[in-house]
């Protein structure tokens, strides 16, 4: 729970609502937030920053249900969809859902806005995983890391909620 208070206070200090990050301190960000900037906080950012686009919100406007897979690595998604978001266990505008993903789903993400409406869920298949190990190898720099995952297309399914 430390975590995720940790990620808070971050988000409150660095991200500034209205301005774009840079790869760079999307990758310092993310580093410090999880430890280090694998290939799937990018891939959070990617699904947290596609939100915002879709639903026309804000910093703190969203509300996210993340479902992770015991199958999958560590649920390092949800810290980079809390980054771009800017939700938060502490706002309780991210939760982490009791139930699991499907077994086909590394993730399912349910990002919706706080006062109410139409949604977007977030289908990460268990398929992306090894094209983000695939990054993650090729690409010890994590700026590179942050480029790749951030041009390649097909990592995520996403699809309307009511």
């Amino acid at each position: 729970m430390r975590h995720f208070f940790a990620v808070a206070m971050i988000l409150a200090l660095f991200v500034v609502p209205g301005r774009t990050e840079t790869p760079e301190e999307w990758a310092a960000l993310g580093a410090r937030v999880h430890g280090g900037y694998g290939a799937f906080i990018p891939l959070g950012i990617k699904i947290g920053l596609d939100a915002r686009q879709r639903l026309k919100a804000g910093p703190r406007e969203l509300s996210v249900l993340y479902f992770d897979n015991p199958k999958a690595p560590c649920a390092r998604f949800a810290d980079g969809i809390a980054i771009a978001t800017t939700a938060s266990p502490g706002q309780r505008s991210l939760i982490m859902a009791p139930e699991k993903a499907p077994d086909a789903a590394a993730a399912v993400i349910v990002i919706r806005p706080r006062k109410a409406g139409t949604g977007v869920k977030y289908t990460i298949p268990m398929a992306s995983l090894p094209k983000l190990a695939a990054i993650n190898k090729g690409q010890p720099d994590p700026i590179a890391r942050h480029e790749a995952v951030m041009a390649m297309d097909g990592l995520f399914e996403v699809t309307a909620v009511d």
